[in-house]
């Protein structure tokens, strides 16, 4: 047994990390380009402060993402055809990340967030449901861990590609270089990724719903709060670029270095963390990463240099870490055959939601404080923790080792 295969990493595992990591690099050059890019285009239908105007902007991608998630979750189970799926959202995220190069004001912004939202929503529930599919109980944890690592290797080198294309070369440029990138993720799914049967026989007898109550039982909604606080907290700054900048006295590349080094601690920590959760169990450690992110996230309003902004990133990145593969695990661990798709997009639906609410909830804070939001979020995430620890189960049976 090799390194990998003793963490849970199968060949179509790998194949989709790698797709995702491509996408995800593509993607996230926006978080620092969108933000100066606001600035630069009228906006007479919004008469909001600019940090409002970039904070809708930025939570219309997650809110568009979360709301579709379950249904092309659920239609992703009843077509049996997941692969597709992931080819259409990434064409989708592809076309609107390009779009941007010939957006003339505001609004073609938010209907352009607005058409990557529904290409993410196709493709995250797809792939966690492979995922899902092609992993074990006893290696999920390592697994998700290896998907999430790469997918953050792309959101920690995409802001600073972002940063440094955008100061040196322009905006057109850092849209061509997302779009592309985007397009070779696609590529890859295509070379590299196997469509999973759906091994539920009645899927295809079963009702098609919009919403179906039954999939949001306690323990999922519990899990997709605890994702909803963790991607809050770390999104909510992204709102705030040119503030921070201003008070710290820095540019776009300094400020894209201290946004990923969030992405670079979960890089590092991701991974063994995700298989400690395959040992340890799954609930201790996102209730611990909960607890943790609080004060990470908290004492992000009164930093005074950069490289204390960065140290807190690190942190936020660490605690991130123990909450998202063993959370992604735990909701694998208990989906329910043939039904990963619609089950998995719980999860991630409150993970677009947070990615959402985190920025539209800071710059909407920002007019009374600069240190409200941070303080909300850091209660936030202590809610979260809580909730938890009431409401979610273990699935990871500590008597016996793992693997």
């Amino acid at each position: 047994m090799t390194l990998l295969e003793s963490i849970g990493v199968n060949r179509p595992v790998m194949a989709l990390s790698f797709a995702r990591l491509a996408d995800a690099l593509g993607n996230s050059i926006l978080f620092i380009v969108l933000p100066l890019y606001v600035a630069k285009l009228s906006a007479p239908w919004f008469p909001f402060p600019e940090p409002v105007r970039v904070g809708i902007l930025l939570s219309l991608f997650g809110l568009m993402a979360a709301s579709f998630q379950p249904l092309m979750g659920a239609l992703s189970d009843r077509l049996g055809k997941r692969k597709i799926i992931i080819q259409a959202g990434l064409l989708i995220m592809g076309v609107g990340t390009l779009g941007f190069m010939f957006a003339a004001r505001f609004t073609d912004l938010l209907l352009l967030r607005a058409m990557q939202g529904i290409g993410v929503a196709l493709t995250i529930p797809a792939s966690m449901a492979i995922m899902a599919a092609v992993t074990t109980k006893q290696t999920r944890g390592g697994s998700m861990g290896v998907y999430t690592t790469m997918r953050m290797v792309g959101f920690a080198i995409g802001p600073l590609l972002g940063g440094v294309i955008v100061v040196h070369l322009g905006f057109n440029a850092a849209f061509a270089t997302g779009g592309t990138l985007i397009f070779i993720g696609m590529g890859l799914v295509q070379m590299w990724v196997k469509d999973v049967p759906v091994s539920d026989p009645e899927a295809g007898a079963r009702t098609f719903k919009l919403w179906d109550r039954e999939i949001y039982t306690p323990d999922l909604v519990a899990l997709s709060l605890a994702t909803f606080v963790m991607a809050g907290a770390f999104s909510m700054m992204t709102t705030l670029e040119k503030q921070f900048n201003e008070r710290l006295h820095e540019t776009a590349i300094g400020f894209s270095i201290a946004f990923s080094a969030v992405m670079i601690s979960r890089l590092i920590f991701q991974i063994p963390l995700g298989r400690l959760s395959d040992r340890l169990g799954r609930k201790p450690l996102i209730i611990s990463g909960l607890v943790f992110m609080a004060p990470a996230t908290a004492l992000l309003g009164i930093v005074g240099t950069t490289g204390q902004l960065t140290g807190l990133r690190l942190l936020q990145g660490i605690a991130a870490a123990a909450i998202a593969a063993p959370a992604f695990a735990l909701a694998g661990d208990i989906a329910k055959s043939g039904g990963e798709g619609r089950q998995m997009s719980i999860i991630t639906m409150g993970f677009g939601l947070g990615i959402a609410f985190g920025p539209l909830m800071a710059g909407a804070l920002d007019i009374f404080s600069f240190e409200l939001p941070f303080l909300v979020g850091g209660v936030m995430c202590l809610a979260g923790a809580w909730i938890v620890v009431r409401w979610v189960p273990e699935t990871v049976d500590r008597k016996r080792p793992a693997g």
